[in-house]
């Protein structure tokens, strides 16, 4: 596999305007005259300029290079600086501007989120280095005890020798030996230093395996042959296996083909979580350099990893969705992991699907894509029905676990602790006396979600939002998980005075106290957002649980997603009534493949696992379903559904929020926008429906209100076209300025 040229077109021998892609919300570019400096190339597109903006200096993108302007040359203002001789990549530009014209977002605001804070601020893109010291051949040949007059030197020297690839400058300081002493080897022809960039390139002739594959079962065979296949070309693949399937197996293995052929793979993962365990495992596995990207890395360290991919040295990029605009020279492979997981879709701001991204993406350059899961998301499934993606099916787990049943534990008229019903309780008793670990899985962080007066019935609602505010006890407060307004608890009902004040429901803190006073010996290891905001307290947490130790982990959707605890042997959901019957149409879906994913963790070894689901509605006809015939059967239903209704995947759907302290102003665009728009249609002939305005689902968050209209098409381009309508009416209506509004493309919440 050889690295792509650059397709730019040939620069212009004497370009009158550059065409700049700045950092702001303005869905433009802005036009500059060259300035003094040229590029020794001539300009071309992917060039970065430091140019005057109103009255400070910017760090833009050259988009387009033209022969003139709109504008009168005279009035254009000269470039203040050339920041590269060389452009950014061709395919990485060309996919920012699928990206922006896609979402509907500026270019620039595009450019600016897919390229490291320190690009953005003007630092050159080139790779950091270090010093890596080594013995000379005369070096390697001394005995170090001849060195009797400089016995440091001997002892650094004899370390030298002992590592014969060398050793980072700071590995030989960690040994305790000082700069002096290195120089003191160096000037006796001793040692030689080279500098080299922090991620190296691999040596020729190393072998692509730092430990040996796993031998695969027929279905794991046959998945990879069939990926195999499409190496080399556009070849999107669907690899729908169950919990514990060994679809991570599966990935090694094609990545190690990818590796062989000199290409390099880039794997996405939904959770920075998820990032560490994933790296390791690949780093055990290859001999190649393999790095990560997450929003958790210094701006360094992702500056460094960029450059490393863009130049070919980092062969495997593991990260988080951010990565999916990492430019990699030799990009052989694009791998997403746990495909169905909402954190693909960035919520705010530039509103993309790194997932959806990553299709489009291997189809430009040519290379195969896997999207895996357990419980794929019904676009996916719908994309493998029509032909679009490969499927591929995994539907045994690997070695000798066996699948968990889920058991719907009816807890209508029974009596509950912490959340926690009596035979969830003595399930939990008879794993713990077997020296087996539980999980209980319960997707609410805090005590309590809700504080209340017995006497009056006033419950503790949040003053900025249309919430209530949840009861925290370590440390003692009320907080709002929507705006993150404290207070401190009440000694009393504000509207009776009565100190009979009562906590409503469970969550995870409650249900780690109630378990603590039952099972006063066990361990009980609690994982939420609250309990891992010290760093390292997640890894330290899962280290504990990969012990076998026995314990109980009490944690919400963070332990649900691919984590492998093959001594859990009990699953418990505190509530699966969550997303039953909620408004937002994919709450189901996404309910359903939680429980499923969660389900998963029990009995992935040789111990059988066990799966309890409480629920207030245990003749739900969709959960018995999802635990009678499983995710699969259920999710046919639920395309079934869809295509009836008339939404995704067999619609594409638009959302246009706005919000505003003035609950007037927003109400008033969005109906001046929807008539505007239904009129537009109407001329245009465009079958585009428009409904709305309606309050968002929380009307008020943040003292800020909140309404919505949403757009639906059968074809994206007629929903572009309404969609880019839109925007552009609202850049130029008057009271949108007084209104902050978005535009969401294929949104996975209509929150």
């Amino acid at each position: 596999m050889v690295g792509r040229t650059p397709q730019y077109p040939a620069p212009l021998a004497s370009p009158s305007v550059l065409r700049v892609a700045l950092p702001t919300p303005l869905r433009r570019v802005f036009d500059y005259l060259p300035g003094r400096e040229r590029p020794t190339a001539g300009w071309v597109p992917g060039l970065r300029v430091r140019v005057p903006f109103g009255r400070r200096e910017m760090v833009g993108v050259v988009v387009e290079v033209a022969a003139d302007s709109d504008f009168e040359l005279a009035k254009l203002k000269p470039i203040a600086a050339l920041i590269d001789q060389t452009p950014l990549p061709e395919e990485w530009l060309w996919l920012c501007r699928f990206t922006a014209r896609y979402y509907q977002h500026s270019l620039g605001d595009t450019l600016a989120h897919a390229m490291p804070a320190l690009l953005r601020q003007g630092r050159p893109l080139e790779a950091r280095t270090r010093e890596r010291w080594r013995c000379t051949p005369e070096g390697a040949a001394l005995d170090p005890a001849t060195l009797r007059q400089a016995k440091r030197q001997g002892e650094l020297l004899g370390l030298l020798q002992q590592h014969t690839a060398g050793l980072v400058g700071s590995a030989v300081l960690a040994h305790g030996f000082a700069r002096p002493q290195l120089e003191g080897l160096r000037a006796k022809g001793l040692v030689e230093c080279e500098e080299e960039p922090l991620t190296r390139a691999v040596q020729p002739g190393t072998p692509t395996l730092a430990e040996p594959s796993l031998t695969l079962n027929r279905e794991q065979g046959e998945a990879l042959a069939a990926l195999h296949e499409g190496l080399g070309r556009f070849s999107p693949s669907l690899l729908h296996g169950v919990t514990g399937s060994g679809k991570t197996e599966v990935y090694l293995q094609l990545i190690e083909a990818v590796l062989d052929r000199g290409g390099q793979a880039l794997v996405l993962v939904p959770e920075i979580g998820l990032t560490p365990q994933t790296l390791e495992r690949f780093r055990r596995r290859f001999s190649v350099p393999v790095v990560m990207i997450h929003s958790g890395v210094s701006d360094g360290e992702r500056l460094d990893v960029w450059e490393a991919a863009r130049s070919g040295r980092a062969r495997v990029v593991v990260g988080t969705r951010s990565a999916i605009f990492t430019p990699m020279e030799k990009l052989g492979a694009i791998i997403v992991d746990e495909e169905h997981d909402a954190s693909f879709k960035q919520q705010e701001g530039l509103r993309y699907s790194a997932r959806d991204l990553a299709v489009v993406r291997a189809r430009r350059e040519q290379l195969p894509v896997v999207l895996g899961s357990a419980t794929p998301s019904l676009e996916s499934l719908a994309h493998a029905s029509r032909g679009h993606y490969r499927h591929l099916k995994l539907n045994r787990r690997a070695g000798s676990a066996s699948f968990a049943r889920l058991e719907l534990v009816d807890l209508r008229i029974k009596r509950r602790e912490g959340g926690l019903g009596q035979e969830s309780i003595e399930a939990i008793k008879t794993q713990l006396d077997a020296g087996h670990q539980v999980l209980v899985f319960i997707n609410r962080r805090g005590f309590a979600p809700t504080l209340s007066c017995q006497q009056c019935g006033h419950i503790f609602d949040c003053p900025s939002c249309d919430a209530r505010m949840t009861l925290h006890r370590q440390p003692p407060r009320l907080v709002c998980h929507h705006c993150d307004h404290q207070a401190p608890l009440p000694d009393a009902c504000p509207k009776c005075a009565s100190g009979d004040l009562r906590p409503l429901g469970a969550g995870t803190e409650r249900t780690e106290e109630t378990l603590q006073a039952r099972f006063p010996d066990a361990r009980i290891l609690r994982i939420d957002r609250d309990s891992t905001r010290r760093k390292d307290a997640l890894s330290d947490a899962l280290d504990e649980v990969r012990s076998a130790r026995p314990c109980i982990l009490v944690g919400t959707q963070m332990l649900a997603k691919g984590h492998h605890f093959p001594h859990v042997t009990l699953v418990v959901v505190v509530n699966a009534d969550g997303g039953l019957y909620s408004s937002d149409f994919r709450a189901l879906e996404q309910s359903a493949q939680l429980l499923v994913q969660v389900a998963g963790r029990a009995g992935r070894a040789a111990l059988p696992g066990r799966v309890l689901i409480q629920t207030m509605h245990p003749d739900d006809p969709n959960l018995r379903l999802l635990a009678s015939q499983g995710y699969d059967v259920l999710a046919e239903r639920l395309l079934d559904e869809r295509r009836a209704a008339g939404l995704p995947p067999f619609r594409f759907i638009a959302l246009l929020r706005a919000e505003a302290a003035d609950q007037a102003s927003v109400e008033t665009l969005l109906a001046q926008g929807a008539g505007q728009l239904r009129a537009w249609l109407i001329e245009r002939e465009l079958p585009v429906d428009c409904l709305g305005p309606v309050p968002a689902p929380m009307e008020r968050r943040q003292n800020r209100y909140h309404a919505q209209l949403m757009l639906a098409a059968d074809r994206r381009s007629q929903l572009h076209e309404a969609a880019a309508w839109l925007v552009a009416w609202l850049e130029d209506a008057p009271l949108a300025r007084k209104v902050r509004w978005s535009i969401d493309i294929d949104p996975l919440s209509l929150s």
